[in-house]
């Protein structure tokens, strides 16, 4: 009976385990110990050996940091939403450093950089009552950011006077302005050191936004357009401009929070160098509906829109949480 259960056991163990493992080369698994105390940078760097998303992060700061050191041509793509959030000073801190070359965002990161400028987001709750209580009181809800109506009151009053000098100009000189064009007379007339699109004007950092008709912008100017009908904004210059950028370049890097529009715009512009050299996606969004949105990197090397050979990695978290830890390793770091 003792020889059967001895048998039995060691049949269930050579299923359990292999009796020869081969040995694999690699750092051992390990994170910060805080009876060293309290180091933030050491904190960061303990990433590597973390495991998970941890270690992502730590890969997508050392593809920047490889970015930065071999003088990439730095394309830095956004959505709305993230200029919704206090990234927007982060954002504003690269621009104004000119830490990065070009930017692709959404309408709605143009508009609410300019409306910060003129009164504040409040915080919110996501759990807030619901949508047509808020709405009853003139509150518009971002996450658990709000903004209430008199901010697009004050962005309209901004934005008309701007929109009539362009036309006049239009008028007179016959030149379509383009989106970019836009974005900069927007940080020039706002002139305030906290907005983004003033340090881009300020430093001819070129905007692109492919969606600028997309939000309040573009309800704006809906209703300037049927006052004027031929007032036009030049797109097919900017995407010219955008993919021109990005040919003879020695070495390319991109960097895209979120997805949609300002990915695809800054990948596709890779294309025409036959891929971005270096590339870091933060964003949530999963492949298995097909959508470019979702997709990793390595379907973008199918598209010759990352190079073959190119580094790349997508870390899956909060961009909020994410991108300044990223900053404060990378452009921040003075290294």
């Amino acid at each position: 009976m003792e020889d059967k259960k001895s048998s039995e056991e060691e049949t269930h163990r050579k299923i359990v385990y292999h009796e020869y493992v081969e040995e694999i080369d690699g750092p051992a698994i390990e994170g910060y110990d805080f009876n060293n105390g309290v180091n933030y940078d050491k904190i960061i760097k303990s990433f590597y050996t973390t495991g998970f998303q941890a270690t992502h992060l730590s890969k997508a700061i050392g593809i920047v940091n490889e970015m930065i050191n071999n003088k990439a041509k730095i394309f830095l793509g956004y959505t709305s939403n993230m200029v919704s959030s206090g990234l927007r000073d982060i954002f504003r801190y690269l621009v104004e450093h000119k830490k990065v070359d070009v930017v692709s965002t959404t309408g709605g990161a143009i508009e609410e950089d300019i409306i910060k400028c003129l009164k504040p987001f409040i915080l919110g709750d996501f759990h807030a009552k619901k949508g047509q209580e808020l709405c009853s009181k003139g509150i518009n809800r971002i996450g658990n950011i709000y903004v209430p109506d008199d901010r697009y009151v004050l962005f309209e009053k901004f934005l008309i006077p701007i929109l009539e000098e362009i036309y006049e100009k239009q008028k007179e000189t016959g030149r379509i302005i383009g989106p970019s064009d836009l974005i900069w007379k927007l940080g020039e007339k706002i002139n305030d050191e906290k907005s983004i699109c003033y340090w881009a004007w300020k430093n001819k950092i070129r905007f692109y936004c492919p969606t600028i008709l997309d939000g309040s912008i573009g309800d704006i100017i809906y209703v300037f357009r049927n006052k004027h009908r031929d007032f036009l904004l030049d797109v097919v210059e900017d995407t010219k401009r955008l993919n021109d950028s990005t040919i003879g370049l020695n070495k390319s890097g991109v960097i895209i929070l979120g997805t949609g529009v300002v990915k695809h715009s800054l990948l596709n512009a890779n294309l025409f160098r036959n891929g971005a050299d270096y590339v870091v996606y933060i964003n949530n969004a999963q492949e298995f509906d097909g959508s470019d949105a979702g997709a990793m990197p390595d379907e973008a090397v199918s598209w010759k829109k990352i190079a073959e050979n190119g580094k790349m990695i997508k870390v899956f978290g909060d961009a909020t949480i994410l991108f300044p830890l990223l900053v404060a390793s990378t452009f921040a770091s003075g290294n």
